[in-house]
Order: structure tokens, then C-alpha cells, then sequence
């Protein structure tokens, strides 16, 4: 039998999936969603917890969780926007805005030290925060992500973003973008992608152009009309109770242990970081998300989608930028906050494709060739290599019908 182009007996093999990650005890619980044609296969197994309350709390649809870096792509839509409503343009500049990066230097040689610079051959962009290509961002070396001491401005740009004074509190947005303006750029605006500031930036932007805090633009430009009830920078106390435990291992012991629980970081107010990797969500609101992207519906234009589904980086750009692992401007671009693959998988997402995850395991692909979304929901920071995440795209992919 079939339903919206997915066999529902292969359907069987995503649960299977998801009850052998729990069973190898690889994390307390896990939700999978599969969304074609209309219909929705959502399967969730396990806990929110190995211990406490959350042991005993099933995993589910409105199950909150930690999104990381899958916040990227929803600070985009929300300044896509503001493109639409023509409060900001793509390719002006955003000086007026964001004084404190008007009128930057560009270091001379990237790895070199600080007060060997050049003038910025033009100023920054919305679409330079949004490919990322501002000019500034992690640092990489051949060997990865640089190690501290070894590049300045990686350690520089580090510095910026920790915390002052006796109580050693992080900065506030507005003062951690005024330490930004004070250092040098990597490379020039636009010549190279560099990871993560870039969607920090454009949610100061966000704010600083709708007059709000970044928590109630997205509410009321994305949230709302989407009806993603649970899609927040911090989880209020009515909600904790849903919001499932997240785990690393232990590297003296090898066992997992909790890194954040219910009453840890996201009960806090947001942090500068907050535009990069601060929201938490639900399979539930992130299917709702990835469904208006996927069929153009309320808050973005069919050419709004486009632009940020599309690979804005050029042949010479992706061999140039720097990314971790080394091998992913191989198979993928980059768009609005998104990844876009541009290389044929042998068992999964079509070219086209476009999607993020995040550092808690959380993943999501919106195949527009095939017309379906999948997303996954775990709560560990060392799920890289861990096998459900081929085990799942796998199944879901041969559960197609047609």
C-alpha cells in the first residue's frame, strides 16, 4: 500500500532504524520525519532522558529540542523578508545599519599578524552575511579549525566574543558586533565563504532593521505565520518539561553525560550567539518550516526560495574557502543559510537539494526533485560517524513508491 508517493510497508525499516539507535543505548531517544506528497511518517523511540523525569517522558512530535545550527536557515528566511517588504535590499550595503563594519581593513596576509592590513575594496552586504562571504568567520587551516595560538585573528576573533567584568558574563549583541568592527576582515567582502559569523551578523541586522529584539522578529515574521508555537531562543517553564536532555561523551570514561538539560543554558536569555545556533524547536514546527520552503507557501515568494536554496558559490570559491570536513565543497554549495548539493549521491538527496544540521544531531534535506523532506532529531554532540544517520536517509529514500 501506498500514501503521498511512500510505500508503507518500507516505511517499517525508518522505525527499525530508530529503535536499533536506542537499543545500542548511541542516546535516550529520536525522531524521524519523512514528508512526501502530502503525507507525513513521523516515528519517534525512546526517552527525552537516560535519567531523571525525562526517562520516563516518551520522545515525540512536540518534543523541544536543541536546533544549533539549523537556526541558520530560519534567520534567513526572516531576512528574506525583509527583502520582500523592501526594508532591505540584498546588495546595498549595510553600513547604515551596522555602522560598526563600515569602513573596514582586510588583512594582508590571512594568517599573518593584525596591523598589516589593506582597505576593503567595497563594503559588506546582506547577501555577503547571507552566503557567509562577508569576509570574516572561523578560521581553518589545513589541519582544521585553527588551534589557539597559532593564527592571530582566529585567536582575536575568539576573544571577542567571551565574557568581561567579575561575573564574566558574554556580550550583548551590540557590543560584541562593535569588537567585530574593530578587527581586521580575512579576506575581502565576497571573495571567500567562512562559516558562522555571517548569520550572527545578519540577526543583529534583523533587529537593528525591524526595530525589534531578534526574538519577537522571528516570532512575528516566521513563527507565527507558520504556527511554530514551540520555535524559540529559550524555553519558558511551562515547556520544560518537553525539552529533551542533550549528551556528550565523556572522554575519560567514554560514557555519554548530560551537556544541557532541562534546566541548563536554554533556560537563559539568548546570547550574542543566539542568530547562529540559539534556537531550540520540534519535529513538528521544523516540518512546518521546511514546508513552506519546499512548496512557497505564506511567509517567502517562489523567487525568494529560489535565491536562498540556490549555490552562490562560484567553481573558484568552493576550491578556495576553507570549510570542515575538507571534502564538503565537493558535493555541496552554499546558499541563504543553507547547503545545496551539487553532486549526485549514489543512495539519497537528488541535486538540488538543500538542507542543514546542526551540533546536537539534529538534520534536515528538502529534496525538490522528489517533493520530500526528512529530518532527524537526536540530542549528542559527538554524533558524527554515528551509523543512523545513513541507516535513516537510506530507508527513507527506498521508501518512496514512484
Amino acid at each position: 500500500m501506498t500514501t503521498g508517493g511512500l510505500s508503507l510497508k518500507r516505511l517499517a525499516r525508518v522505525r527499525d532504524v530508530l529503535d536499533r539507535y536506542v537499543d545500542a543505548g548511541h542516546g535516550p531517544g529520536v525522531v524521524g520525519v519523512i514528508a512526501r506528497g502530502g503525507d507525513v511518517h513521523l516515528e519517534a523511540a525512546g526517552t527525552l532522558a537516560f535519567e531523571g523525569a525525562g526517562s520516563k517522558t516518551p520522545m515525540a512530535a512536540d518534543t523541544i529540542c536543541r536546533i544549533a545550527s539549523m537556526t541558520k536557515p530560519i534567520i534567513a528566511a526572516c531576512a528574506m523578508t525583509l527583502v520582500q517588504d523592501h526594508t532591505l535590499q540584498l546588495d546595498d550595503p549595510v553600513d547604515s545599519l551596522l555602522p560598526e563594519l563600515a569602513d573596514m581593513s582586510v588583512l594582508a596576509d590571512p594568517d599573518g599578524p593584525l596591523d598589516k592590513t589593506v582597505p576593503a575594496e567595497r563594503s559588506i552586504t546582506l547577501r555577503d552575511l547571507l552566503t557567509c562571504r562577508l569576509g570574516t568567520g572561523t578560521v581553518v587551516t589545513g589541519a582544521g579549525i585553527a588551534e589557539p595560538g597559532t593564527v592571530p585573528i582566529a585567536d582575536a576573533l575568539d576573544a571577542i566574543g567571551q565574557g568581561q567584568g567579575p561575573d564574566n558574563a558574554e556580550p550583548s549583541p551590540d557590543t560584541w558586533i562593535r569588537r567585530l568592527g574593530r578587527l581586521p576582515l580575512v579576506h575581502q567582502p565576497g571573495e571567500r565563504f567562512m562559516y558562522n559569523i555571517g548569520p550572527i551578523v545578519t540577526g543583529i541586522l534583523i533587529a537593528r532593521a525591524t526595530g525589534l529584539s531578534l526574538k519577537d522578529a522571528l516570532r512575528e515574521r516566521i513563527c507565527e505565520p507558520l504556527g511554530m508555537r514551540d520555535t524559540a531562543l529559550s524555553v519558558d517553564s511551562g515547556s520544560a518539561s518537553r525539552l529533551a536532555t542533550a549528551y556528550e561523551r565523556d572522554e575519560v570514561t567514554g560514557k555519554l553525560v548530560a551537556a544541557d538539560g532541562p534546566d541548563g543554558r536554554w533556560r537563559q536569555p539568548p546570547t550574542f550567539k543566539a542568530p547562529a545556533t540559539g534556537l531550540v524547536s520540534t519535529a513538528d514546527d521544523y516540518l512546518a518550516f521546511a514546508s513552506a520552503l519546499l512548496h512557497g507557501q505564506r511567509v517567502l515568494s517562489r523567487e525568494s526560495v529560489t535565491l536562498m536554496t540556490s549555490n552562490h558559490l562560484t567553481p573558484a570559491q568552493k576550491e578556495l574557502s576553507r570549510f570542515v570536513p575538507a571534502s564538503f565543497f565537493k558535493e555541496y554549495g552554499w546558499g541563504f543559510g543553507v547547503s545545496v548539493r551539487t553532486w549526485p549521491a549514489r543512495m539519497g538527496p537528488s541535486v538540488g537539494s538543500y538542507g542543514w544540521y546542526g551540533k546536537y544531531g539534529t538534520s534536515w534535506i528538502n529534496d525538490p526533485a522528489t517533493g520530500m523532506t526528512t529530518i532527524l532529531i537526536i540530542q549528542r554532540t559527538d554524533w558524527k560517524g554515528l551509523p543512523i544517520y545513513l541507516e535513516f536517509w537510506r530507508a527513507a529514500y527506498q521508501a518512496m513508491s514512484n
